[in-house]
């Protein structure tokens, strides 16, 4: 593990041990978070903590086109239950994103200085929403970071059922249509795995990133 200064560049990914932790320290001003996502790195740490820079042995990723939808799925969809849109409301979105409680997870790693620097990212057109609507009010969505070809997912949240993999399944047939090569979805969840994700060596992620 390194220990990084605001100016130091970060060591190679192969570095990183056994949990994925590569560094902790450094900043996240935008350029610097926008770095790291290029070189197949990402920040997870709770709020009061140095920064933990991570780069998982394995991957867990998505190719647009293989996203499963299910029968059930595909009803929804087709009966237009929700409204989609891009980029309208980023800010209300990365704030749910933040406050939405999860059974499983005591705390957020969306901190507040990394809610400042995505924001940033957003005004320069690096960090991008996807935002699901039923009746005029938002109920689901998702941010993450936008490399041109790969996708980088890095929150998402529902207030009602099925919302959430509306946001997942539009944004992937929007990178499909645009021939995204890579969703990005970093480490294994199940519910991630039962929409078609799975897990990637990091030397086979690190060809995706032209590395």
């Amino acid at each position: 593990m390194f220990l990084l200064k605001s100016e130091d560049k970060f060591p190679p990914i192969e570095l990183a041990n056994a949990d994925g932790v590569l560094a902790v320290g450094g900043d996240l001003q935008p350029e610097r978070l926008l770095e790291a996502y290029k070189l197949g790195i990402f920040p997870w740490y709770n709020e009061g903590e140095p920064v933990i820079w991570y780069s998982p042995p394995f991957r867990m990723v998505l190719k647009p086109n293989e996203v499963y939808i299910s029968k059930s799925m595909k009803k929804i969809l087709k009966d237009e239950v929700f409204h989609v849109t891009f980029n309208q409301n980023f800010v209300q979105v990365i704030e749910l994103c933040q406050k939405i409680y999860r059974p499983d997870q005591p705390g957020t790693w969306i901190t507040k200085d990394l809610k400042k620097s995505m924001i940033k990212l957003h005004q320069m057109g690096k960090a991008k929403s996807v935002e699901v609507w039923k009746n005029d009010a938002l109920v689901g969505g998702l941010y993450g970071l936008d490399l041109d070809q790969i996708f980088c997912g890095e929150s998402m949240f529902s207030m009602v059922p099925n919302a959430s993999k509306v946001a997942f399944i539009s944004l992937c047939q929007k990178l499909e249509r645009e021939n995204y090569r890579l969703l990005d979805c970093q480490v294994y969840n199940e519910h991630l795995e039962s929409l078609g994700a799975y897990e990637i060596p990091r030397s086979e992620f690190k060809t995706y990133l032209n590395l």
